[in-house]
């Protein structure tokens, strides 16, 4: 079973993952529709007017589509997003730098967030972040499973975060 990796810092999730791959391998598989659909989901419409509809694949068929805002795009680097699923809004900010030792290192944020919300939002970011790493790194996507690995299972570990 995967150990919870995230932190709460002044109001912010804080998430991070090592890849050993270069950052714009990371930014492709962040960015461009037929590898993010590998491990998260869908969108439509058309970035460059600075929003599109996404749909997370891996909640079933019902997942409802979601307005995604681009506040920030600066490739191969930052990623800045406004996430709106009915009446809740969740920022949400991806950023990638070298790794001390080689690769790419991600950082994944949402800020004010609620410190009981992050009992379940924790865990659900690590699984994401992690099919996100199978993805990219050959490993079996198919194979993590949300219901045995991440929720509950984590839940304590951000629960005393807030």
């Amino acid at each position: 079973m995967p150990a919870p990796t995230g932190r709460v810092v002044g109001g912010t999730l804080m998430l991070t993952r090592h890849l050993p791959l270069p950052a714009t391998e990371v930014w492709a598989a962040l960015t461009e529709p037929a590898r993010l659909e590998r491990w998260i989901g869908t969108w439509t419409g058309d970035p460059a007017e600075g929003q599109v509809m996404f749909t997370m694949t891996a909640e079933g068929e019902h997942a409802p589509a979601e307005q995604m805002t681009i506040n920030v795009c600066e490739p191969p680097q930052r990623l800045v997003l406004v996430s709106r699923v009915g009446d809740d809004w969740w920022d949400l900010e991806l950023e990638l730098g070298a790794a001390t030792d080689g690769g790419t290192l991600l950082t994944f944020k949402q800020p004010g967030i609620d410190p009981t919300a992050a009992e379940s939002v924790g865990p659900g970011w690590e699984y994401y972040l992690d099919r996100l790493v199978a993805s990219l790194t050959g490993g079996d996507v198919a194979a993590i499973d949300f219901d045995r690995d991440y929720y509950p299972a984590m839940s304590g570990h951000y629960r005393r975060l807030g």
